[in-house]
């Protein structure tokens, strides 16, 4: 078969295409940011589940509904107070004479 010119090529017939979107959920916040077609294929997928249509648009039980760069913004600082945090830990512990993971490797 010949290449489109300038198109993408059609996605093989393996599974259907769905459209998802991402939910980052933190703490008790989540937001909702459309990432387009995805497309999932190989030997070893399984699909689990149903999509209910009318639940979509409502944030999970326990969640509210936040802008998107709120929660993005949240989630970085977590993460690096979360960061911050495991670096004091390994310090603690190679004080000790832990070697964690990287800490007894030796440049050759």
């Amino acid at each position: 078969m010949p290449p489109a010119l300038g198109r993408p090529p059609p996605p093989p017939q393996q599974l259907p295409a769905q459209m998802f979107t991402t939910a980052a959920q933190l703490l008790d916040l989540t937001d909702n940011i459309d990432r387009g077609l995805f497309l999932v294929r190989g030997e070893n997928v399984l699909l689990l589940g149903e999509i209910d249509l009318d639940k979509d648009d409502d944030a999970p039980p326990g969640y509210d509904l936040a802008d998107a760069e709120l929660v993005q913004n949240l989630a970085k600082q977590r993460k690096q107070q979360d960061k911050t945090k495991e670096k004091k830990k390994v310090r603690m512990l190679a004080k000790e004479g832990f070697e964690g993971e990287n800490l007894g490797e030796v440049l050759l």
